[in-house]
């Protein structure tokens, strides 16, 4: 049983925010002050991402645990689609079932969503609530900041390795002297 009233449950659901939430803002912060700069919920792309870095052609997707299920697991039991709790993602007793199909639908879309943007050409990177925390902050914030510089370097080196290759079979660029 609901130890709040339907009132207070919802003032309290209605209080929860899509963007700007704490988690995003430790992200955009640890991002903006390594020198990472980024646009904010991109409406073009699929399942406006949390962070787009064009540069890095990365979306970052800051998730909270409850909302996106993180390492639940689903149980092919009695049941049809029962998920069992994990450590940072607890789903409530009360209503299980809305919960249940709300939290695979959020999956499932997140999926999808990552799907489509990785055929346009972006990385998708998904950084966890739990991740967040003191304890983890800043290995989680260097670790992002390593990807993103790994990301970067792959895909220019790749470019200059096409440039050498053409170098090499003989073909002069436009500023090349001929001996």
């Amino acid at each position: 049983m609901d130890k709040l009233s339907k009132q207070q449950r919802h003032n309290n659901m209605a209080a929860i925010r899509g963007k700007n939430t704490k988690p995003e803002m430790i992200v955009r912060r640890g991002l903006w002050s390594r020198g990472f700069r980024y646009r904010l919920n991109h409406k073009r792309l699929p399942g406006h991402p949390d962070l787009v870095l064009r540069k890095y052609r990365t979306c970052i997707f800051v998730n909270g645990c409850f909302w996106h299920g993180h390492n639940v697991v689903l149980r092919q039991a009695q049941e049809p689609h029962e998920l069992e709790n994990s450590e940072c993602c607890k789903i409530p007793k009360t209503n299980r079932e809305f919960w249940v199909s709300k939290i695979l639908r959020n999956k499932e879309r997140d999926k999808e969503d990552q799907k489509k943007l990785a055929a346009m050409g972006w990385h998708c990177i998904t950084v966890w609530e739990c991740d967040l925390k003191p304890s983890k902050r800043e290995e989680t914030l260097d670790s992002l900041a390593f990807t993103l510089n790994h990301i970067w370097l792959q895909d220019h080196s790749s470019q200059k390795t096409n440039d050498t290759m053409e170098e090499e079979n003989g073909m002069l660029m436009a500023a090349e002297e001929r001996i």
